[in-house]
């Protein structure tokens, strides 16, 4: 079994190994970095460049029995980091949290303190209004899905609906409401802190990823999607007032498809 302990890293040995011409900087991301990897943790390595030339080594690497995944980015590609509420999310903490392993001019270290020092404005947030209505007008298209297959009782289509109804709504709310993770694994713990875990949309994400409940066994797939049919009601009522114009007319037409189709069923608006 591999040993988690970041003591038994050689990471100048590591670094090394994926340092050539144009690397102007590798960093440790990820559970290693903030000292929380466990025997199963992949080690992520970050490596930034000057210019659109990327050196081969991407990808994933079994080194020393441990998964090692490397990331090439070229610098200027952290700027969206700091002005798309979506990167901000998922990569803003990793900077913040990122152990330097090389880095030749000081360009990462002055990244990170400004990873650091970054508060979500009112800018900010007007741009993760606009990302989450788009996100919303997206997944219209999953919600027909879900329509469609319960009419038909098409699993393809359920399966479809599911997901979008599930990860994809979850992603929506991490964006509007600036929730930033430290990994993937932790979308379900932030957005449960951010809504409240006892909400209406608590509750029915809990539903629509098909998770068992004190009261009943996990629910079937067409559960699941009716009740993730009913959390894109729930999102929107969210943010509703946030949601500007032309989307925000496709999405409540939605909204009021939704109610129409689930009638009276347990996953009705109360």
């Amino acid at each position: 079994m591999a040993v988690s302990s970041d003591q038994a890293l050689d990471l100048d040995n590591l670094a090394a190994r994926f340092d050539g011409p144009g690397v102007s900087a590798i960093a440790l991301m990820g559970s290693h970095a903030r000292g929380e990897a466990g025997p199963f943790s992949d080690i992520d390595l970050l490596r930034l460049v000057m210019g659109p030339d990327k050196p081969p080594g991407d990808g994933s690497h079994w080194i020393g029995e441990r998964l090692v995944t490397v990331s090439t980015r070229i610098w200027q590609e952290l700027e969206t980091i700091f002005q798309e509420p979506e990167e901000a999310c998922n990569y803003l903490l990793g900077l913040q949290t990122a152990r330097i392993l090389v880095d030749r001019e000081g360009r990462f270290a002055a990244v990170q303190r400004r990873a650091l020092a970054f508060r979500w404005d009112e800018a900010m947030q007007a741009r993760a209004n606009r990302c989450a209505a788009a996100a919303l007008v997206g997944w219209i298209e999953e919600v027909h899905k879900g329509l469609e297959g319960l009419r038909r009782r098409d699993v393809g289509r359920l399966l479809h609906a599911a997901f979008g109804m599930s990860w994809g709504l979850s992603r929506v709310v991490m964006v509007q409401r600036g929730v930033l993770q430290a990994s993937d694994n932790d979308i379900w713990r932030t957005l449960n802190e951010a809504v409240g875990p006892e909400t209406r949309w608590a509750r029915l994400r809990r539903a629509a990823f098909g998770l068992e409940t004190d009261a009943a066994p996990p629910p079937p797939l067409e559960e699941q999607v009716r009740a993730g049919l009913a959390l894109y009601g729930e999102t929107v009522a969210l943010m509703e007032d946030a949601l500007p114009e032309p989307e925000r007319g496709m999405i409540l037409a939605t909204v009021e498809r939704i109610r129409l189709a689930l009638g009276e069923s347990r996953y009705a608006s109360t």
